[in-house]
């Protein structure tokens, strides 16, 4: 897979994923948009949301994700996240029944014990996707429509801009998240190792409401900014 490192035009300070989200943690849901992910999820049509009977949230972060599920229906949620102070803005929304502190990739949760497994804004930040795809499909349970949805900044938007997943630190300097590009084709291989099918795959695409957040985007105005993959456990 291609590194970032060469792409990378910016050239901000890169810190370790838990410590970064430990230091956005108190300016985190002032800085991300619900048109950068959330948005992509109300254009899924293959998930029968209020047939879903439990839900894992992996790298639930502050609870954004938990919060949109609830209001599709009222099923129970367990939450995972690495970092504490996540965590705790996740606990204090409330929307989890809930909260492991754990990776994504090995959660502790009980297997086929889901029908459906998130992870939204999480892939960018680990240098293989074949454990994370081992983990959902281990949660996910056999015999019964299942899904594994993953949602994502695009490996096209951070090549062609060069710019990591970053937030602005308490002198107001930009700081780095470390990230890691993953092609489709990585998506693919991962999701067949485990016994995965697309069922379907949409792009968010830089717009109005974008540039309004960020003027400079501008420039990348139709370029995919991210995507969302649903894989169907048959």
């Amino acid at each position: 897979m291609p590194d970032f490192a060469a792409f990378d035009r910016r050239h901000y300070e890169i810190i370790g994923v838990r410590a970064g989200y430990e230091a956005w943690a108190p300016t985190y849901d002032d800085t991300v948009d619900d048109a950068m992910d959330l948005a992509l999820l109300d254009r899924l049509d293959s998930v029968d949301w209020r047939g879903v009977t439990r839900a894992a949230d992996l790298g639930c972060g502050s609870g954004r994700t938990a919060a949109w599920l609830r209001r599709q229906d009222q099923f129970p949620i367990d939450g995972v996240d690495a970092t504490p102070a996540m965590l705790d803005l996740a606990r204090h929304r409330g929307v989890h029944d809930r909260l492991v502190e754990a990776d994504v990739r090995d959660t502790g949760l009980p297997s086929a014990a889901y029908d459906l497994v998130v992870c939204v804004l999480v892939d960018e930040h680990l240098p293989e996707l074949a454990p994370l795809y081992a983990e959902a499909r281990r949660l996910l349970t056999p015999g019964r429509a299942a899904s594994f949805v993953l949602v994502g900044v695009h490996p096209f938007f951070l090549m062609a801009v060069g710019m990591p997943t970053h937030f602005d630190g308490p002198a107001g300097d930009p700081v780095a998240i470390e990230t890691h590009i993953h092609l489709p084709g990585e998506h693919v291989a991962a999701a067949r190792a485990v016994g995965l099918t697309a069922a379907e795959l949409h792009e968010g695409h830089v717009g109005d409401r974008l540039i309004a957040l960020k003027p400079s985007w501008e420039a990348y105005r139709f370029w995919p900014f991210s995507y969302a993959w649903v894989w169907s456990a048959p």
